[in-house]
């Protein structure tokens, strides 16, 4: 799957249901030896009903399911960017 096609997709976390961002706005975090993928790194910014957001780490392994029109993490505690 290219990244163009994944860009357009929204993350929902599997257990509180909501959404959590859109992959287009996610940074990458890489492993420099192996080049795979890590972590999606997700900006701050307000939600739908404006609240706002810290940015958020999520591991690659966390991913759960990718659809035609989202994907499904499931993360055991939201880590915000400022824990890494």
């Amino acid at each position: 799957m290219r990244w163009s096609e994944l860009a357009a997709k929204e993350m929902i976390d599997i257990q509180g249901g909501e959404r959590i961002g859109n992959m287009g706005h996610a940074d990458l975090v890489l492993d420099s030896e192996t080049g795979k993928i890590e972590a999606l790194l997700l900006p701050a910014g307000s939600s739908w009903f404006g609240r706002q957001q810290e940015g958020r780490m999520i591991r690659w392994k966390h991913i759960r399911k990718i659809g035609p029109e989202m994907v499904i993490v499931e993360a055991d505690v939201p880590s915000s960017v400022r824990e890494s």
